[in-house]
This record gives structure tokens, C-alpha cells and sequence, in this order.
């Protein structure tokens, strides 16, 4: 028997990642973090998947800045899984003219994962298609798994009967803690709102957190949740196991 996968058997991912954009607390261009796109796509890659990376809007994508192997803060110089997607033409290229989510058709996916970052507070929060096509995916039946300041898209995703996708559900997203060290590291407020704090208000929803920047992800059903920026591999491992290899 041949050792060869066979490629129509093959698992499907839709990474959604976030469009540039600026921050109206700091003034900052924002994007998505490195870490959050690069860790789980190896993960899918090792598990055999395909991976498409696509964004809300289409068009190229841009990192933060302290997310950037190379950026001069060095805040996250020992993300070498990053710089090598990043300074590989091949893997670089991906983020380059991204298809819109209105020119993707959801049925050829097994499940969506949104990465995180300082653009998905701004551009994602109020983003009525992208809350739509995660509705949409869930409706469907695939897994949808998100992570850091992406799951503030949970805040405001409801389902076709009116209900948020969260109610009922145990869930993660940045914690206000670590909004508090952020905050304190660069001397400013950086976010408009803060998800752990918003997600408070919320009623019939569990959400809960881990220790600061500690790896931590959790699954409810379908829905699969990262806590932070070190929680994207975790979240994606949570996705093969429920997807299976």
C-alpha cells in the first residue's frame, strides 16, 4: 500500500487574518501578530492540512510591529517560526493580495480559524459581514476556532435565531490582567475596550482565562478558543484533535 497521502482526504482550514488598519487610542498602524498566523499554520501543516489564508476585505496583510521577528524592539526576536515564514518568498507570498471573505464558499472547509492581534479590535468589532460568515460557518457545522484580541468578534456574532454565538458557551480571549501589563509596558492605553471586561456583561456566556501570556485554549463543541498571542498553537492542536489527522 502506497505511503502517499491522498490529497481529497485531506483536512481544510480557512485562516482568517485581519486587514491593516489604525489605532484610534495610540495612533499606531496595526495589523495581525505573527505568531498567531504562523503557529497554528504549522501546526495544520504538520497535521497534513490545507491552508488557505484569506482576509475580511482582501488585499495584503501586515504584521504588528512587536510582533515582527525583526522588528528593533525585539520583543519577539525568538519567534523563529515567524521569521522563517517571513523571510521565506513561497510563505511570504501568502500574505500578499489575500481573497476577500465575500469570494470564499465556506462548504470547502472543515473549519475557519481566526488569528488575532491590534487590528481586530478596530476593524473586526463591527465587521457585520465577518460577524455574518463566523455565524454562517458555525451554522454550518464547522469548527470555529479563534484566537486573542480575534475573539472580540464573540462579543457581537449572533446566529440566524438572534442569539449570540457565545450564549450557553465557555470561552477565552485576552484577559483584562493582561491588558493591565500591556498597558504598563508601553505607557499607554493601547485598546478601545478590553473583551475580558465586555464579555462581563454578557449574560449566559462562561468566559474564563489562564495565567498571564501562558499557553491556554479551550473547546466547547465546535467552538475552540486561544487566550493570547501564546495560545495559537494550542488552539490549533485543539482543532486537530477534534478534526482528527
Amino acid at each position: 500500500m502506497s505511503g502517499n497521502i491522498d490529497i481529497h482526504t485531506k483536512k481544510r482550514v480557512l485562516m482568517i487574518v485581519a486587514n491593516p488598519g489604525v489605532s484610534p487610542t495610540t495612533g499606531w498602524p496595526i495589523g495581525f501578530w505573527w505568531a498567531e498566523l504562523t503557529h497554528p499554520w504549522w501546526t495544520f501543516a504538520e497535521a497534513g492540512y490545507e491552508v488557505d489564508i484569506v482576509s475580511p476585505r482582501g488585499g495584503d496583510l501586515v504584521g504588528d510591529g512587536y510582533s515582527d521577528p525583526e522588528d528593533q524592539s525585539g520583543y519577539s526576536a525568538a519567534d523563529i517560526l515567524s521569521l522563517g515564514f517571513k523571510t521565506s518568498p513561497t510563505h511570504a507570498a501568502l500574505l500578499k493580495g489575500t481573497r476577500a471573505i465575500r469570494d470564499v464558499d465556506l462548504a470547502g472547509y472543515d473549519a475557519i480559524f481566526l488569528a488575532g492581534g491590534q487590528s481586530p479590535m478596530v476593524t473586526m468589532i463591527d465587521d457585520a459581514d465577518l460577524h455574518g460568515f463566523v455565524a454562517r460557518a458555525w451554522e454550518a457545522g464547522k469548527v470555529v476556532a479563534i484566537v486573542c484580541h480575534g475573539t472580540c468578534v464573540l462579543l457581537k456574532t449572533r446566529l440566524s435565531n438572534g442569539d449570540l454565538l457565545v450564549k450557553g458557551k465557555t470561552w477565552t480571549g485576552f484577559a483584562n490582567a493582561e491588558e493591565a501589563y500591556a498597558d504598563s509596558f508601553v505607557g499607554k492605553r493601547i485598546q478601545p475596550f478590553w473583551i475580558e471586561e465586555e464579555a462581563g456583561k454578557i449574560e449566559g456566556t462562561n468566559f474564563i482565562t489562564s495565567g498571564p501570556f501562558k499557553p491556554f485554549a479551550v473547546r466547547d463543541g465546535n467552538l475552540i478558543t486561544g487566550q493570547q498571542q501564546n495560545s495559537g498553537a494550542a488552539a490549533a492542536e485543539l482543532v486537530v484533535a477534534t478534526l482528527g489527522r
